[in-house]
């Protein structure tokens, strides 16, 4: 080999040492999508350490991407948001009640088919970006993973179009990790020293322990109680138990556009009723706070009815898998019981559901990375990591089983299936207002038509 060819094989072999590892550059597509973001989330229910897993594998494909969690105090939570999306520093990414979905719609964008995003990725010694343009859960998938509840609550029909050329089309408006349940925590220690070997499964069952377990002093005054239930101001959610109560019972809480017909006779019992199934379920639940009927044990002098249980005042508390947390850090001894809410014997089992998701804001300016990311939590393993901090029943069939296994969640896991929501209106705050207004007004002596009409014209003004 003569020193001139020595020469260019020693230069060729430099360049191919130098090259090793090069690659295309990335385009300017895909050098703009990987420049640095944040997403901003916020949250009300579970801290940052529920979701802090879920960001750090997000971020490793995705190092470009940075979230930053807030969480609110339920009671500051939707003022906070309403005043940030107004004024244009909202979040990209923010929890939703699912009652408050028909009053979020023009606020939140609905999932596209496919989202671009770029991911990172090492070829040789040189890391780049690749552009990628990823479907998106399809509303097919959706339905067949999710409980029906949350297909009913979130699947919209949408016009995806503009006003003179509109294209309507079913559209997904938010992903959710858990439905949460109404079950029946109890008092061991009560249920022990009346004799009751076994929480009631029926309503009827339940009505015949009550006064076993209420006690009165000798002024006729209340200083045990079986639960919370009769009235509308001093418990939680009075309004769900109602309502479930009428549900039980064969009520249609609305039509098809979601206006309110409880206070009707549905089709298909006008045969065998005389008056709306809604009339006997508000009955039986306000007569528990009558003194004249010997299911009475509740009234509206009694303290909040979590703060009786935990104080060891009552045996029952009908509550969510997220109070208990509240209840085992409130009351540490307390020897509890967690059981399904009682249905009507001979009924098909009907549960209530409540539950947030997430919802990507109209406004943000990352609507890919956004819905890319909510996306990922449609995948049953990252959504396992999620349930096992924040301990709440799966929104996807396939993790129930699991979950109903467990001590803590089980209860509240086995009864997703049956659960059920109904409103669709724009103001969940004068629906709720609009029942408890029904339940006083019962308790009042407001003829129980009345009252049923009043309630069902309120809510239907918030229809749209």
């Amino acid at each position: 080999m003569n020193r001139y060819l020595k020469k260019a094989v020693a230069v060729f072999a430099i360049l191919a040492l130098v090259g090793q590892g090069c690659t295309k550059a990335p385009s300017q597509a895909t050098t703009q999508a990987s420049q640095p973001i944040t997403i901003n989330v916020w949250g009300v229910v579970d801290g940052f350490s529920v979701y802090s897993p879920i960001f750090d594998a997000y971020r490793a494909l995705h190092p470009y991407v940075s979230f930053n969690y807030r969480r609110f105090r339920l009671e500051e939570y939707e003022g906070e948001l309403l005043n940030a999306l107004a004024e244009d520093r909202g979040p990209d990414i923010f929890l939703i009640h699912n009652t408050w979905t028909n009053k979020y719609l023009p606020k939140i964008s609905s999932l596209p088919p496919s989202a671009q995003v770029a991911y990172r990725v090492q070829k040789g010694r040189t890391i780049t970006y690749e552009l990628r343009q990823e479907p998106t859960i399809s509303g097919r998938e959706f339905k067949a993973q999710y409980a029906d509840v949350v297909q009913n609550d979130l699947l919209r029909t949408l016009n995806v179009g503009t006003a003179s050329t509109p294209n309507m089309q079913e559209r997904l408006v938010g992903i959710p990790t858990n439905v949460d349940t109404m079950g029946m925590y109890y008092n061991k220690d009560i249920l022990n020293v009346a004799n009751i070997p076994t929480p009631p499964t029926t309503w009827t069952e339940f009505a015949s322990q009550v006064p076993q377990l209420t006690q009165l002093d000798a002024n006729g005054n209340i200083i045990q109680s079986a639960a919370g239930i009769g009235t509308a101001d001093n418990i939680d959610r009075s309004t769900d138990l109602l309502t479930a109560l009428m549900v039980q019972n064969g009520t249609e809480m609305a039509d098809a556009n979601g206006s309110p017909i409880f206070h009707q006779i549905p089709p298909a019992l006008r045969d065998v009723r005389t008056e709306p199934p809604s009339y006997q379920a508000v009955t039986f639940y306000t007569d528990f706070a009558n003194p004249a009927k010997e299911t009475y044990t509740w009234n509206e002098t009694m303290p909040n009815a979590l703060d009786a249980f935990v104080q060891g005042q009552t045996a029952f508390y009908f509550g969510y898998a997220y109070d208990y947390d509240t209840i085992r850090s409130r009351a540490p001894k307390l020897n509890l019981g967690i059981a399904p809410l009682p249905q009507i014997a001979g009924n098909p089992p009907k549960n209530i559901a409540n539950y947030w998701y997430f919802a990507v804001s109209k406004k943000s300016q990352h609507q890919d990375v956004a819905w890319n990311f909510l996306n990922s939590l449609t995948n049953s393993d990252t959504l396992t990591q999620i349930l096992a901090s924040s301990h709440e029943p799966s929104a996807k069939k396939d993790l129930l089983t699991t979950q109903i296994e467990d001590e803590r969640v089980g209860v509240f896991a086995s009864q997703v299936l049956t659960a059920f929501s109904w409103y669709r209106g724009s103001s969940p705050t004068q629906m709720e207002d609009a029942l408890k207004e029904l339940i006083r007004n019962i308790r009042s002596g407001v003829k129980i038509n009345d009252a049923m009409r009043f309630a069902a014209e309120k809510i239907a003004q918030t229809i749209r």
